[in-house]
Order: structure tokens, then sequence, then C-alpha cells
């Protein structure tokens, strides 16, 4: 459709309101809803604290096919990610882009695993990210795009290994929304903002479930409580 066709739709739509295109009040109005960011209805079950949110997430995104991991330290993160990789039966080899928390982990501690960086090329079996944030009412990762977290690593390899802190947890995804604008600033956005729940999956063939359709076939969350 032209602009022109659209600007003719919209006049349309404009005349049988009874309005015009220089009606500044509702213009106005429109800007103050937009700036204001007014919440919808919050969902109660998300609306918890501490250890309860945590298990909440944890629960919701093991319902949706993925596994997860509770750690107590950043420090403990290497550890586990050797660990489900032997469990997988797979190389201890994974990807990972730049993020300064993850550079901060103790690898070097674990020698047989190999960390390579940058941006995942499709031939990885597993792929190490850092969530933004977390959903805790459907147990949902928040990732945001860039060097230090590329949206390759949560697509190509198919085992996505995600970490996520539990001071990152929200109940809700409008709580996440406003972290977002808090970090990047308003009208600021990243490039991407990915929301994962669970392995990818279809079932559009004969309604038959298959993980790893569109993506990673597993997703394993590390829940770091503490730090």
């Amino acid at each position: 459709m032209t602009a022109t066709s659209r600007e003719r739709i919209l006049a349309k739509i404009r005349t049988s309101l009874g309005r015009n295109g220089e009606d500044e009040t509702r213009r106005d109005t429109v800007a103050e809803r937009l700036s204001a960011h007014h919440k919808g209805i919050i969902p109660k079950r998300g609306q918890l604290s501490g250890k309860d949110l945590i298990d909440l997430f944890c629960k919701m995104a093991e319902g949706v096919q993925a596994s997860v991991a509770r750690i107590s330290s950043p420090d403990e993160v290497p550890a586990a990610v050797s660990d489900y990789l032997r469990s997988k039966n797979l190389s201890q080899q994974v990807r990972m882009g730049a993020d300064a928390r993850l550079a901060a982990m103790p690898w070097k501690d674990q020698p047989n695993l190999e960390v390579m960086q940058g941006r995942a090329e499709g031939s990885e079996e597993a792929g190490v990210s850092h969530a933004f944030a977390g959903i805790a009412e459907t147990g949902t990762l928040v990732l945001t795009s860039g060097n230090d977290n590329p949206t390759t690593i949560n697509f190509l390899p198919e085992h996505h290994i995600a970490v996520v802190n539990a001071a990152d947890l929200s109940g809700d995804m409008e709580a996440v929304w406003a972290k977002v604008r808090g970090k990047y600033g308003e009208g600021t956005m990243p490039r991407t903002v990915n929301l994962v729940t669970g392995p990818s999956r279809s079932a559009d063939i004969e309604q038959t479930l298959l993980l790893g359709a569109h993506g990673p076939r597993a997703l394993h969350v590390i829940v770091v409580e503490e730090g």
C-alpha cells in the first residue's frame, strides 16, 4: 500500500469520526498516553517477591520444557555449564559474546571447557548468553541484542544456555519494559528484544509437538540466586 493510499484511508476514517488532522487536543492526549506508560491489569500470579518469585519463574520455565539449575554465585556458572554439557553428552565447547558479567566468571577453572568468543555461526552445539531479565509469571527470558549477547547465540546453537540473575526477575512483563526504559533511556531501545519462553517448538504438522523447529531444541536456564 502506497503512502497516498494510506493517507486516503486514514482521511476517510477521520471523516467518519468527525475528526480532522489538526485536532491538537487529540494529539496531546495521545502524546500524554504514550509518555505516561500507563500499566494495564497485572495478573496476581506474578505479584511475589524473594524466594517465591524465583520458585515461580523456575516452575513456569520447567513447565515449557526448559531445564533449570539454581546456583548461589556467579562463580559457579562455568561449572554449571560444564555439568550441563556433560549431562547431554556434548563436547565441552560453548560460544558466547562479550558480556562483562560472563567474562568475569572463572571459566579457566574448567580446563576441559573451551569458550569461543563472538556471534554464533550455526555450527556450534551450545551457546551461552546472559539474560537481561526474566518474567516469573510465564517463565520467560528477556534477551537484549548487542555485542555482549549476540542474538545469533540465542537461536543458532541447538542448545541455548541462558544465565539470569535472580535480582533481575520480575513478576510480569510490564515491569520488565520499565527496566528496559530505565537502562536504555526514554525513547531508546536495543535493536532487538527477544522474549524466549522454553525451547523452539512447533505443532504445525498433525498437531505433533516438535522441539527445535525454528531454533534451539533445548533451553537450559541457570538462575544465579545471589550476586
